[in-house]
C-alpha cells in the first residue's frame, strides 16, 4: 500500500538486493524449480518496504539474494505481470488488491501454493474463488484525509461523507489518483458505486463540477498535491486527498514530542476496505524461492514490521499493533466493501465510464 512515511519510503526505494536467507518450511522443490538458484525476484509497488531488522532475519532464514523490483503503483505493477503472463519479470508479486484481483485471476498469472502462516489469518482476508493462488498480507481503508492546519486557518468544518465532498465548500480541494492506474483511485471508485448504486455516475460529474483533480498515483497525489504532507513539505494546494486511514500515524512518526493529534485527519465517510495479497507468478524461475518468499510474508517477524513501514494492518490475527498506529490511525468502523465478483463483473466498464466522465 501507498501510504509510508517519507523518510521510510526514501529509505525503501535505494534498497534493491537483500542478502541471502535459508530455507522455509513448506518450500521443497528441486533443481528445475529454483533448488540451486541464489537470487529470488519480488516485483511490487513503488511503497513496498521492509525495516532493516527484518530483512536481516529472511537473510537468517533462506540461501536467496532477494530482488526487489519495484514497477510503480500497484495498477501498473498488475498491468505489467498481466502483459507478462509466463514469463514474469520475477517469482512473487505482492501488492496485487481485492480492486484488482480479479484481474489477476482471470488472467492465471499466479501459480497456487499455501503459505505456511495462512492457518493465522482468519477466513474474511482469504478471497472468494481465489483458492490458494494468493495470500492475503495486509488490510486497510482507502479514505479522503484532510489537512487539519487549513480547515482550521479557514474555519471550515473538514467533510465527513461522499456526500460533502461535491458541496460548494469544498471546490477545488480534492485530488485523487487515476482509477485505471492506481489502486487507491480504483477504490475510492468503487466507495461511490457502493454507495450511490446506478447513480454513481451522476455523482463524479457533481465531483467533476466541483473541481476535482485527477492524478495517476498515490505518490503524486500525496507528496505533490496535498499540502499536509509532510513529505511534500506544504508544496500542494489541496488539502483533501483521498489515500488511507492509516496516512496520519505516517505524519507523526519520530516526532518529538509526539502530538496529542496528526496533523492530518481522515473522512471516515468516505473508506473502502482494501486487502493486499501476494502470490508466486506462473513461470517463475526460482518457485522454491518463491515459496520460501511467500512463508516469509505471512510470517510473525514481517507481519509485525508492517503497521509503520507501509502503514497498513497486518492480516495475521495474533499480531500486536504498535501505539502510534493504534492512537493515530482512524479506526474505520464500517468501511465501504465489495464482493469480488461484483468488482470482476464491473470493474472494466465501470473503469471506462469513469475515464470518459472525469478525464475527456
Amino acid at each position: 500500500m501507498k501510504h509510508t512515511a517519507t523518510t521510510v519510503l526514501a529509505a525503501a526505494l535505494g534498497v534493491t538486493l537483500l542478502a541471502s536467507c535459508g530455507g522455509s518450511g513448506g518450500s521443497g522443490g528441486s533443481e528445475a524449480d529454483g533448488a540451486d538458484a541464489k537470487t529470488v525476484t519480488l516485483v511490487t509497488h513503488d511503497s513496498f518496504a521492509a525495516s532493516e531488522k527484518v530483512l536481516e532475519e529472511f537473510t537468517d532464514r533462506t540461501g536467496y539474494e532477494l530482488e526487489i523490483l519495484r514497477s510503480g503503483d500497484a495498477g501498473s505493477t498488475v498491468n505489467q505481470a498481466v502483459l507478462n503472463k509466463g514469463n514474469p519479470q520475477g517469482d512473487v508479486l505482492f501488492g496485487v488488491d481485492n480492486t484488482l484481483l480479479s484481474r489477476a485471476l482471470e488472467n492465471e498469472i499466479f501459480t497456487p501454493y499455501e503459505a505456511t502462516g495462512l492457518g493465522k489469518i482468519p477466513e474474511k482476508y482469504r478471497p472468494e474463488g481465489g483458492g490458494t493462488a494468493v495470500t492475503p498480507v495486509d488490510t486497510g481503508e482507502i479514505c479522503v484525509n484532510y489537512d487539519r492546519a487549513y480547515f482550521d486557518k479557514n474555519d471550515l468544518e473538514p467533510p465527513r461523507t461522499l456526500d460533502d465532498l461535491a458541496k460548494p465548500a469544498y471546490k477545488d480541494l480534492l485530488v485523487t489518483e487515476n482509477a485505471a492506474t492506481s489502486s487507491p483511485g480504483l477504490g475510492f471508485l468503487l466507495a461511490t458505486v457502493s454507495a450511490y448504486g446506478e447513480g454513481w455516475q451522476d455523482y463524479w460529474k457533481k465531483l467533476n463540477a466541483n473541481g476535482v483533480e485527477v492524478v495517476d498515483g498515490w505518490e503524486q497525489a500525496y507528496y505533490d498535491r496535498f499540502s499536509g504532507s509532510a513529505g511534500g513539505k506544504g508544496k500542494g494546494d489541496r488539502p483533501l486527498v483521498v489515500s488511507y486511514a492509516s496516512s496520519p500515524p505516517a505524519e507523526v512518526l519520530g516526532k518529538k514530542p509526539m502530538p496529542e493529534r496528526a496533523p492530518t485527519g481522515v473522512a471516515e465517510g468516505t473508506c473502502f476496505r482494501q486487502i493486499e495479497f501476494a502470490g508466486l507468478l506462473e513461470g517463475a524461475e526460482n518457485e522454491k524461492g518463491g515459496r520460501a518468499l511467500l512463508d516469509f510474508l505471512t510470517a510473525e517477524a514481517f507481519q509485525e514490521d508492517l503497521p509503520l513501514q507501509m502503514f497498513v494492518s497486518p492480516v495475521r490475527e495474533d499480531t500486536e499493533l504498535p501505539e502510534v498506529f493504534t492512537k493515530y490511525g482512524a479506526d474505520v468502523e464500517d468501511p465501504a466493501t465489495m464482493a469480488p465478483e461484483r468488482i470482476a463483473d464491473n470493474r472494466e466498464q465501470w473503469v471506462k465510464a469513469w475515464t470518459s466522465l472525469v478525464l475527456r
